[in-house]
């Protein structure tokens, strides 16, 4: 079950949108994408707690959300014709070669922003017999009310015996007009002290926990060593968390990247290969790594196959259009065995 804003992407390919003329729509949110992606590929049950304006824009991401397989449990908002409330937008180009992606967003009176505790029967959702639940930063971020909705939905779910995720997905931009660090970290902290799984990166621990930075740096983007000297300091302020992850990505350029993952649960540590990535589109990567990840826990795989399974997915995911998985799980645990690119025939 995850909980969080349902977007539209705007995706011109490798035109600037400065010079698009027309473009694909891509449904996502990086709380969505989790579950669109565990009920896709990985073939679990699945839904999605949200925000929906009744318009068009509304319907086309509700019939996506069904595409998928994703159950939805909205707070429907009327739409005025004039300012709102919208379903946010983001516009994003994917670059090419030596020039970068490009995303930037219009969460302007966001639906979703207007959320706030008391809109969903969480006990009612949890009695359908909820083991996981996500959220992440960005919704968090959003209002005032939505880090409260978060809270609100991680004590019914410990108190439904379900495992507590949290991406915390740390967006200067977002938490610079809702209070700015010192809001998120205070934010923040209060969320993740209901966390079982915390999903970040170096970046995100230290800017969204206030966690100190390792003494010895990083010799590359695909070192872990940074990151596991957080964990430790991590844990010591939050000594509920069970399991941390993050991806590790070298950009060599837009379209080659060297891709790893890494893991600290109950106090060992896992690192998944190295592998080089022709990425067609890099967003929802992380995502990508998330579900495939979240199931190999749920699924009870060992540790390691977990971290494994999560890097297998979230490299085959950066291979498709979109924001969530094409992938078939057959694909994800023959790529994680370390098949390649052979044609199947």
């Amino acid at each position: 079950m995850s909980l969080g804003a349902l977007v539209h992407r705007l995706d011109p390919g490798i035109i600037p949108f400065r010079k698009a003329s027309h473009c694909d729509i891509h449904v996502s949110g990086g709380e969505f994408n989790v579950a669109a992606n565990l009920a896709d590929c990985f073939r679990l049950r699945t839904g999605i707690a949200s925000a929906m304006v009744d318009y068009p824009i509304g319907d086309l991401i509700a019939e996506r959300v069904r595409a998928v397989g994703v159950q939805p449990f909205y707070k429907h908002f009327p739409h005025d014709g004039v300012t709102g409330p919208n379903m946010a937008a983001v516009y994003s180009d994917r670059g090419h070669g030596m020039r970068a992606p490009v995303v930037f967003y219009n969460r302007s009176n966001e639906a979703a922003a207007r959320l706030k505790p008391g809109d969903f029967d969480w006990s009612k959702i949890f009695a359908g017999g909820v083991r996981w639940f996500h959220s992440g930063g960005i919704f968090a971020a959003l209002s005032e009310t939505t880090a409260e909705v978060v809270i609100e939905a991680m004590q019914a779910a410990k108190a439904a015996g379900a495992v507590v995720s949290f991406d915390l997905n740390y967006r200067e931009k977002l938490w610079s007009i809702s209070g700015g660090a010192a809001r998120a970290v205070q934010v923040l902290d209060r969320i993740v002290k209901n966390v079982d799984v915390l999903v970040g990166n170096e970046e995100d621990l230290q800017k969204g926990l206030g966690i100190a930075g390792p003494e010895v740096a990083a010799r590359s983007k695909l070192d872990s060593s940074a990151f596991f000297g957080m964990i430790d300091n991590a844990v010591a302020k939050h000594p509920q968390i069970k399991v941390v992850a993050t991806t590790l990505r070298e950009v060599h350029s837009t379209n080659r990247h060297s891709w790893s993952a890494v893991a600290w649960i109950g106090g060992k540590t896992y690192t998944a290969p190295v592998t080089d990535l022709d990425v067609f589109d890099r967003v929802g990567g992380g995502d990508g790594f998330a579900s495939g990840f979240f199931y190999g826990l749920l699924a009870g795989e060992s540790p390691e196959e977990a971290v494994k399974l999560g890097w297998a997915h979230g490299a085959l995911l950066t291979t498709f259009p979109g924001d969530t998985t094409m992938a078939t799980l057959e694909q994800v645990r023959a790529f994680a065995k370390g098949g390649g690119a052979r044609i199947q025939r």
